[in-house]
């Protein structure tokens, strides 16, 4: 059976882009700019990375990998979902691990070469959703890598974890769920900050739970109920896609609060897709309105060279 550790503390959080923080004896937190990616399997043993973070961090990635594992490649990489931050870095990854990626039936056509997702939403309030233009919608194309999660619910690579279907930031969004120790690396599913605001989505600067990223949520209805069924698995210990990991009771109180008051704390005011949800029983296409990506393309080259500016300054 897998050795369990007490869950992390809240405080002092990994600060450092390329840093390591160790949740379990075989779950391990690489914090990335904007955005984290997880090492599943305990030190000396085969080992499964979750999520491949925003362009050019691969190098921190395989950085933060050899300091736990050495020079052992993963097994695999399993996506929570493919939108640009979470898949950023994976082309490069695959050029050095060559190992198969899995995800969700419903995301495989973004990243076959097939659909890109619906088209950020920079209406929703918050800096960095003014800025999500340049998140590219894709479709990305990362074949002959990309295979569907198994049927019966297993995280292959990771014995006695399971994948839950948690729709609503993307259609084929999951998370991963371990019983035995209630951890939960939940995605987009929710999050620890204020991810919309520069200084949430870069520094982290406040550790609370949240909606999902408002800016790339296309159908709050689903995600209002994938909030609900994470929050009725009553986790000990949650590591989320943006924000530090949370654990007890503060976990707890935030979670039951933000999946009780949905409407209230998760919806936002005003957005694109409040009205229009992308259905989640297929995969999403592209945008509903043609000419929002034509209009935004430009705001969108601005906003990709701040990101870059400020993540490069971060991390000297």
């Amino acid at each position: 059976m897998t050795a369990v550790t007490p869950p992390a503390p809240q405080h002092p959080p990994v600060s450092s882009f390329g840093g390591t923080q160790t949740l379990r004896a075989d779950l391990v937190r690489v914090r990335l700019p904007m955005v984290n990616a997880f090492l599943l399997g305990e030190p000396g043993g085969p080992w499964v990375l979750v999520d491949a973070g925003m362009p050019g961090t691969a190098g921190l990635i395989r950085r933060a990998a050899r300091a736990v594992h050495g020079d052992r490649p993963p097994e695999l990489i399993v996506l929570t979902h493919g939108h640009l931050d979470h898949v950023g870095a994976l082309a490069d990854l695959l050029a050095a691990w060559d190992v198969p990626v899995y995800a969700h039936p419903l995301e495989l056509p973004h990243l076959m070469g097939v659909a890109p997702y619906p088209f950020p939403d920079p209406t929703v309030g918050g800096v960095m959703s003014a800025l999500s233009p340049a998140f590219l919608p894709g479709p990305f194309d990362f074949r002959p890598h990309v295979r569907p999660l198994p049927q019966d619910g297993s995280v292959p690579g990771a014995p006695g974890w399971r994948w839950l279907h948690t729709p609503g930031h993307t259609s084929g969004h999951v998370s991963l769920w371990r019983a035995a120790d209630r951890t939960l690396v939940a995605g987009d599913a929710f999050v620890t900050t204020r991810q919309e605001t520069a200084t949430g989505a870069l520094l982290n600067a406040v550790t609370e739970v949240r909606r999902p990223p408002a800016y790339y949520t296309p159908n709050w209805e689903a995600a209002a109920a994938s909030v609900r069924g994470l929050e009725a698995l009553n986790p000990a210990l949650a590591a989320t896609g943006h924000g530090h990991p949370m654990a007890g009771e503060p976990l707890r109180e935030q979670l039951s609060a933000l999946a009780a008051q949905f409407e209230a704390r998760g919806r936002p005011a005003r957005g694109w897709y409040l009205g229009h949800p992308v259905p989640v029983h297929a995969a999403q296409r592209g945008d509903p309105d043609p000419l929002r990506p034509i209009v935004l393309g430009a705001l969108g080259g601005v906003a990709a060279a701040w990101l870059l500016w400020q993540a490069r300054r971060l991390l000297h």
